[in-house]
């Protein structure tokens, strides 16, 4: 019996990168037949094509407050990313729009790359320092995990999987996500935010005993 895992989640969240390394965690632990599908969401989509800004600057403007208190915040999640083994590296990290990013994320999906994608890309946008938004360096980074070059661009240079980001979108809506990361086991019952491992594992295990009640 495989447990089927929705995350909507956004490229540009560092607490989603969290929240997918925990959940990794507990389906490693359970031994459980999991399949995860990635869902589109962002968290700031009136950012400007191509406009890239750093992290802290981008967000003490959103929220009002400093670069030096935006740093001070990220020390926490820098803390916690270490237990984790994710090395969030803020002062290279640029705010961008990630519309491209999930197109090339669904393409990804459709090649059964799609896991593999959107590690590349969290590991670029938090440990690299890479505008995630810029079309060369998405195609690099998808050639990385197996797509081909030519196939990328032409979705970049058209609207392909714009559609599929949007109904990922509408779909949290609908459900009442209103932040990420948001977990959805079997589109029977969620798990919102970067949960500790072991509420993961709950959830784990809840989703394969309504499995086995259901085969009874």
């Amino acid at each position: 019996m495989t447990i089927e895992i929705e995350i909507w989640s956004d490229i540009a969240c560092p607490w989603c990168y969290l929240g997918k390394r925990r959940l990794e965690e507990a389906i490693s632990a359970s031994g459980d037949d999991v399949a995860v599908r990635y869902r589109s969401f962002q968290l700031d989509p009136t950012i400007p094509a191509g406009q890239a800004t750093p992290h802290a600057e981008a967000l003490a403007k959103k929220f009002n407050t400093t670069p030096d208190r935006v740093k001070e915040m990220n020390g926490r999640l820098e803390s916690l990313g270490a237990e984790a083994g994710i090395a969030y590296d803020f002062d290279r990290y640029m705010s961008t729009n990630t519309r491209d990013a999930h197109r090339v994320l669904h393409l990804a999906h459709a090649h059964g790359l799609g896991a593999q994608m959107k590690e590349r890309l969290m590991k670029a946008q938090f440990s690299e320092g890479a505008v995630v938004s810029d079309a060369d360096t998405l195609v690099a980074l998808a050639t990385e995990v197996g797509l081909d070059a030519d196939q990328v661009r032409r979705v970049l240079d058209s609207d392909a999987y714009d559609a599929d980001v949007q109904a990922d979108i509408d779909q949290a809506a609908a459900y009442g996500a209103t932040g990420v990361p948001f977990f959805v086991f079997d589109r029977a019952f969620a798990v919102s935010g970067a949960q500790p491992v072991e509420t993961f594992a709950l959830a784990l295990s809840k989703a394969r005993e309504a499995r086995e009640s259901a085969t009874v």
